[in-house]
C-alpha cells in the first residue's frame, strides 16, 4: 500500500447545489459495493478522472461534493476544465488515488478499510467534522484543502518530481529547504528549536517524512493567502510563523521560489468551493478501453528501449518523454493510429536528435480519455 495516499474520480454534471457553492459534480452510488475495503462506503465521486472519493452514507451530500470541488480546484487551478499538470494527472490515475471520507475516527470503518485496502494510493483521510463548505480551507473549520493537498502531493508530486519533493532527509529541494526552516536537520522532534527557526513542528507522532509533507502544505497555502487573517496567524504561530504571503516571500525564499515558479505548476489560488467550468461535460472513466497492456523493454536500457501498447480501437496517440523535472525531452508519437498491438522505439535522443544523459525518464502515453505515465532508466 502506498503511504496512506489515494484518490478516485468523478462524474461531471453542471448543477447548482447550494446558495454558496456552484459545483459541477454528481454523486454516484458506490460502484465497488462488494469490495472488502470499499464496501463500507455508499457515496462515490470521480474527480477529473484522477481521484476517487468514497464516503460513508451519513456524510451530507454537500460535504462530499465540497471535497470534490476542492480536489478539482487544486488540480485545475485556472478552472479551464483541464488538469494543470499532465504528469501529476497521469500519476494519480496510475496509482489509483483514493480520498476516503469517514463519519469519525471511532468505530470499525477505518480499520476495515485499511485492513482490506491493498491497491491504490491514499495520502490522507477526511472526517465529517473536518469538512465545512462555508469556510473552504479556513484553519480550524475546514481541513479539506489540507488533506486534499496531502493526497495530491503524496500520490503525485513526490512520485513524479523526486528531485523536488522526495520526503527523506538530504533527498530533495523540499527537505533541504525544510532543514533551513527548522534551523537544522532534526530527524526527530528536538527539545527546542533554534531561535532562527520559523517552522517548528512538535507532533511526536509525525516522523521526518510526515513533517516534510506538512511543510509543503504550509508553504502552498501561505502563498494562497489562506492563513493571513490575525486569528489564524496567532493560532498557528507555535508551528508556522510566516503566515502571510509577504512574510513567506522574505522569510522562506527557497520555498517561495519553488511554490511560485510557474514551471512547477503548483496551485496559486485558494479554493472557494465553487467549480463549474463551462467545458466540463458528463463523462465516465473510460481508461480501460485503450491499453490492456503497456510496458517498455528493456528497462533499464542503453541506448534503445521499445515502448509497447495495445489499442482496442482507433485513437489519436501521443507518447511524450519527460525528464524528472517535467521537461519535455521527445515527442515520440503524435498521430492517429488504428487498433492493435503497437511498438515504438526510443533511442535516448531529444527532439533535436541529440543524445540525452543517463538517468530516470518518464514516458506518458495518451489516447482518447486514457493517460498513463511510467518510469524508465537510461544507463550509460
Amino acid at each position: 500500500m502506498k503511504n496512506l495516499f489515494t484518490f478516485i474520480s468523478m462524474v461531471f454534471i453542471p448543477i447548482s447545489l447550494f446558495s454558496q457553492n456552484d459545483v459541477c459534480f454528481e454523486l454516484e452510488g458506490n460502484p465497488y459495493a462488494n469490495h472488502p475495503a470499499f464496501g463500507i462506503f455508499s457515496k462515490y465521486v470521480n474527480v477529473l478522472g484522477c481521484i476517487n472519493i468514497f464516503s460513508e452514507s451519513n456524510i451530507p451530500d454537500e460535504k462530499v461534493l465540497h471535497v470534490a470541488s476542492v480536489v478539482a480546484e487544486l488540480l485545475d487551478n485556472d478552472e479551464d476544465g483541464i488538469v494543470d499538470d499532465p504528469l501529476i494527472e497521469a500519476s494519480l490515475i496510475e496509482l489509483n488515488t483514493i480520498m476516503p471520507v469517514f463519519q469519525s475516527e471511532n468505530g470499525t470503518s477505518i480499520e476495515t478499510f485499511f485492513d482490506n485496502f491493498d491497491d491504490g494510493c491514499t495520502g490522507a483521510v477526511l472526517f465529517r467534522n473536518e469538512i465545512d463548505p462555508n469556510y473552504p480551507g479556513h484553519w480550524g473549520n475546514d481541513a479539506t484543502v489540507e488533506e486534499v493537498l496531502h493526497t495530491i502531493n503524496a500520490c503525485g508530486h513526490v512520485e513524479v518530481y523526486p528531485s523536488l519533493y522526495t520526503l527523506e532527509p538530504n533527498s530533495s529541494y523540499l527537505t533541504d529547504a525544510m532543514d533551513v526552516a527548522r534551523g537544522g536537520q532534526f530527524i526527530t522532534i528536538p527539545d527546542s528549536y533554534p531561535d532562527e527557526a520559523w517552522y517548528h513542528y512538535d507532533d511526536w507522532t509525525c516522523e521526518y517524512d510526515c513533517m516534510a509533507m506538512e511543510y509543503l502544505y504550509w508553504c502552498i497555502v501561505t502563498n494562497m493567502g489562506i492563513l493571513s487573517d490575525t486569528q489564524t496567524c496567532n493560532g498557528i504561530a507555535n508551528e508556522w510563523e510566516p503566515c502571510t504571503q509577504e512574510l513567506f516571500e522574505v522569510t522562506d525564499t527557497l520555498m517561495f521560489n519553488l511554490v511560485t515558479n510557474p514551471e512547477n505548476k503548483l496551485p496559486q489560488l485558494a479554493p472557494d468551493g465553487n467549480y463549474c467550468p463551462a467545458n466540463v461535460e458528463i463523462k465516465k472513466n473510460t481508461n480501460s478501453m485503450f491499453f490492456p497492456t503497456l510496458s517498455n523493454h528493456p528497462n533499464p536500457f542503453n541506448p534503445i528501449t521499445y515502448i509497447k501498447y495495445n489499442l482496442s480501437e482507433d485513437a489519436f496517440v501521443n507518447i511524450t518523454i519527460y525528464n524528472v523535472l517535467g521537461k519535455v525531452v521527445n515527442n515520440l508519437v503524435t498521430k492517429k493510429q488504428s487498433a492493435g498491438y503497437k511498438s515504438v522505439q526510443w533511442n535516448a535522443t531529444n527532439n533535436a536528435g541529440s543524445l540525452v544523459g543517463a538517468g530516470i525518464y518518464l514516458y506518458m502515453i495518451q489516447a482518447g480519455e486514457f493517460k498513463k505515465t511510467s518510469k524508465m532508466i537510461l544507463l550509460k
